[in-house]
């Protein structure tokens, strides 16, 4: 399968790959969507299963409802996807694509719980940062991430110690 897309967790012991561009991005923010993400919205790409593989690992899936489950990383709990389990589609998380600013949201589904803070001018109004600039620990020390890169690795890639 020649991909288009790819994505993984954050420890790099799942990877995916998508041979089609994603039908459909939305932000879904109902209350079993805030509660899977650990955010105020999960953000998804839906692409049909023909088009989905697995590169590396075989994630457990939680059966979130009689209609849906949702496949994690095993080692590092990274949400990974959404799929109807009678439909011919699955979405994945769009945080979790290697290049996630190639799949903007068009629509927004779960408006009844959407969060009454989640509006544009209120997010636009707060202060911000960057964080890719070196962080320092309470110690003083640098930090190091041992975060996946962004892009496939060989098998048996491991974070630097």
């Amino acid at each position: 399968m020649a991909a288009v897309l790819s994505g993984g967790c954050q420890c790099g012991a799942v990877r995916y790959a998508l041979a089609a561009m994603p039908q459909a991005a939305s932000l879904c923010h109902c209350r079993m969507c805030q509660k899977a993400s650990g955010g105020p919205f999960g953000a998804f790409a839906t692409v049909a299963r023909t088009a989905f593989a697995w590169t590396r690992g075989d994630p457990p899936a939680w059966r979130s409802s009689s209609a849906a489950e949702r496949h994690f990383c095993p080692a590092c709990g990274t949400p990974l996807t959404f799929r109807y389990v009678d439909k011919p589609t699955i979405s994945v998380t769009i945080g979790s694509l290697d290049h996630p600013e190639r799949v903007p949201p068009t629509r927004s589904l779960g408006l009844e719980a959407r969060l009454p803070w989640m509006t544009g001018a209120v997010l636009d109004a707060l202060p911000g940062s960057q964080t890719t600039a070196p962080t320092v620990g309470p110690r003083g020390a640098a930090l190091t991430s041992f975060q996946h890169p962004d892009h496939d690795t060989p098998d048996g890639w491991t974070a630097p110690a």
